[in-house]
C-alpha cells in the first residue's frame, strides 16, 4: 500500500520542478530586463524566483546557463532558417549576400534580446557556447568558397572570427547608447559582407 501511495507524488515533483525552472526563466528574464545583466546573481535569481539556492544550483550551475537557457530558443529559429529557410538567408544565394543577411538576422536577434546575449555570451564565454560554434561555421563555410587552395584553410579560419567580431554583444551595446540605430549597423555590415566577399 505504501508504494502505491508513493507512485503519484513523483509526477507532482516532477511537476514542482518544472514549475521552478519556469519561475526562475520567468525572474531571471524580468532582472535581465531591468538592470545589467553582468550585474545579476545567483543569490538574485532565487530571491526573485522565490525557490533555495539548492534547487537554483541543481537546474543551473550559474546565471550565464540561466541566460542561455533563455537564448537558446531564439538562436534556434535562426539556426533553423540558415540551414533550411528561404534565400538569401538560408540557401541558394550567393556567399556575400548570404553573409549579410546573416548579419541582418544577428542585428535583429541582438536588438531583441541584447540583455539575454549579455548575461549568457560576454568575454570569453562567448567563444564557448555552441551558438557561436555554429555562427563560425557558418560563416567559415562562406568564406570557404571563395578559397581555391587547402593552404589558406587557416587564413578561413581566422576570418570567419574577425567577420563575427562585430556581432559581439559589449560593441553592439556600445554602438545603439552611441545613438546608432538598428538600420546603420545592418547597412555597415552588409557593405563588409559585400566587400569581403565580392
Amino acid at each position: 500500500m505504501n508504494l502505491l501511495a508513493d507512485q503519484p507524488e513523483r509526477p507532482r515533483e516532477r511537476a514542482d520542478a518544472a514549475r521552478n525552472r519556469a519561475r526562475v526563466l520567468e525572474a531571471a528574464a524580468g532582472l535581465f530586463t531591468s538592470r545589467d545583466p553582468r550585474t545579476v546573481t545567483m543569490d538574485d535569481v532565487a530571491k526573485a524566483a522565490g525557490v533555495g539556492r539548492g534547487t537554483l544550483y541543481r537546474r543551473f550551475p550559474d546565471v550565464a546557463s540561466i541566460a542561455r537557457a533563455l537564448l537558446d530558443e531564439h538562436e534556434r529559429a535562426l539556426q533553423e532558417k540558415l540551414l533550411r529557410g528561404e534565400p538569401p538567408l538560408g540557401p541558394g544565394a550567393p556567399p556575400a549576400e548570404r553573409l549579410a543577411a546573416f548579419y541582418a538576422a544577428m542585428v535583429e536577434l541582438l536588438d531583441a534580446h541584447i540583455a539575454l546575449v549579455l548575461g549568457a555570451e560576454t568575454g570569453p564565454r562567448r567563444f564557448e557556447t555552441g551558438a557561436y560554434g555554429f555562427w563560425r561555421a557558418h560563416v567559415r563555410a562562406l568564406t570557404a568558397e571563395h578559397t581555391t587552395t587547402v593552404a589558406a584553410g587557416a587564413e578561413v579560419d581566422a576570418l570567419a572570427d574577425v567577420l563575427l567580431a562585430p556581432l559581439a554583444p559589449e560593441l553592439f551595446e556600445r554602438l545603439r547608447a552611441d545613438g546608432r540605430t538598428t538600420t546603420e549597423i545592418t547597412a555597415t555590415l552588409t557593405n563588409l559582407a559585400h566587400r569581403v566577399l565580392p
